[in-house]
């Protein structure tokens, strides 16, 4: 149970302080600004690495979760249980940002921009998780994201991809992240795109690897 309760727990902070910059941010004009939202997600990600690699390997992504699987490092009897554990932590942190500020609109949803067509949305949202997956199973033990160069190589690269790319799709890379706010805000017409990119994003980072590498690190 110990890692389920940590995925839940990880999950949970990371949408909390994620979402929850965004939605600062929105009912108070832009007082955290677009980089320290970036900047947010990015350090929040590698505090829960530290806390709790070495317990669940701090997936806290239903997309990262199948890709660990789909590389054959991860239990497919495992994956519902994570996928379950991460989107309980989810949903819990998005309630809590929808109890503390009723006056924001979006608590952090992800939707393309205005102007944005979806298609366009679904391929950045592919290569943002391509990217990521490609960053994570490169610094992971197994299926585990431990220690220094896994904390600082994924936060970094999540700041990086919500700082470049936040303003067309909200970077989301994660289905889970998606999923909890528009449970709140009822806005499901483009969760489609941050569920099914992400998940392929992954796959083919996986994929890609196994092209590249002559060990079985992949």
């Amino acid at each position: 149970m110990k890692k389920y309760i940590a995925e839940i727990i990880g999950t949970f902070a990371m949408i909390f302080c994620g979402c929850g910059a965004m939605t600062i941010n929105e009912i108070t004009g832009g007082a955290i600004s677009h980089a320290g939202v970036a900047a947010t997600w990015g350090l929040i990600v590698m505090a829960m690495i530290y806390a709790f690699g070495e317990i669940s390997g701090a997936h806290f992504n239903p997309a990262v979760t199948i890709g660990f699987a789909f590389a054959k490092k991860f239990s497919l009897k495992e994956v519902p249980k994570y996928i379950s554990s991460q989107i309980i932590g989810a949903i819990a942190a998005a309630f809590l940002l929808w109890f503390l500020f009723p006056e924001s609109q979006f608590l952090g949803e992800t939707t393309p921009a205005q102007g944005f067509p979806a298609y366009k949305a679904a391929i950045l949202e592919f290569l943002l998780t391509f990217f990521l997956m490609l960053t994570i199973i490169n610094v992971s033990t197994g299926s585990k994201e431990i220690g220094t160069m896994a904390a600082i190589a994924v936060g970094g690269v999540i700041l990086l991809e919500a700082m470049f790319a936040g303003p067309m799709t909200k970077a989301s890379m994660n289905p889970a992240r998606s999923i909890a706010p528009a449970l709140f805000t009822g806005n499901f017409q483009y969760l489609w795109l941050y569920i099914t990119a992400p998940i392929l994003g992954a796959m083919t980072a996986v994929s890609s690897c196994k092209l590249v590498k002559d060990d079985n690190c992949c």
